[in-house]
């Protein structure tokens, strides 16, 4: 039986010109599995996990963290949490080893504790040949994993990743995959905002396409698959945003 982690209610967001970017949205998000929000630009995606990571409120509707709202106790949700952003905002005048013991110090660690966090992620994302290096000197897939890693520091159990693989190499972007993957297995809920529907086939438990600001439809892709006889889920994503541009 699949465990309740988050669940959204009711929620809407309208900003301040007046846009509604979400219309009453209702999702559950479950334990341990990768949900991928899916939809063209302007859909909802990005706004609806900005609010799950406590960057926007919304204007209507709750968020649920094991059935009780955030909004309640938001600073101890947070210590839940770890976001991955779609754009670096690694701290330029620290080298690798200093981003990571920041963000401990951020979330309240002990000294202890960060140095035992930190020495176990530099090993596991193969950070430490660049311990003493500054981040500009990093690719862009090494600072993607400096992101990952940083994201993790505090253990959280949910991990939110915003556009986490765009403009990277394809092999560099399969290395991500397994990184995100291995999450999953270890027991941490996974958010994917996308625009790579290869990467959400590939990774994905299930899919959760928005379109200007509702909530389409939130199913395994194999049961999309199945359902909609198509081999490939990039053309059932066509099919099912060209329907609702249709109405």
């Amino acid at each position: 039986m699949n465990t309740d982690i988050i669940t959204i209610q009711n929620l809407s967001k309208v900003y301040p010109n007046g846009r509604q970017a979400l219309n009453n949205i209702n999702l559950t998000i479950y334990e341990a599995e990768i949900l991928a929000l899916l939809g063209v630009n302007g859909a909802g995606k990005t706004t609806l996990s900005s609010i799950i990571a406590t960057l926007h409120p919304p204007t209507t509707g709750d968020v649920l963290f094991k059935g009780k709202s955030i909004y309640k106790d938001i600073m101890n949700y947070r210590l839940t949490i770890g976001y991955c952003p779609q754009k670096p905002n690694l701290d330029p005048y620290l080298n690798v080893r200093d981003n990571l013991v920041f963000a401990g110090r951020y979330y309240l660690m002990s000294a202890t504790m960060i140095q035992q966090r930190v020495d176990q992620l530099m090993e596991q994302f193969g950070l430490n040949r660049y311990a003493t290096a500054m981040v500009d000197e990093l690719s862009g897939g090494w600072k993607q994993r400096l992101l990952i890693a940083r994201a993790l520091v505090h253990s959280p159990q949910l991990v939110i990743f915003d556009e986490p693989t765009v403009g990277l190499d394809p092999d560099i972007r399969r290395q991500l995959w397994q990184i995100i993957a291995d999450l999953k297995k270890s027991g941490i809920t996974i958010i994917l905002t996308t625009h790579y529907l290869d990467e959400a086939e590939a990774l994905a438990d299930r899919a959760c396409i928005l379109h200007k600001g509702h909530i389409v439809l939130t199913e395994s892709i194999s049961s999309l698959k199945a359902q909609h006889q198509r081999s490939k889920f990039e053309d059932i994503f066509i099919d099912i945003t060209k329907q609702e541009d249709s109405k």
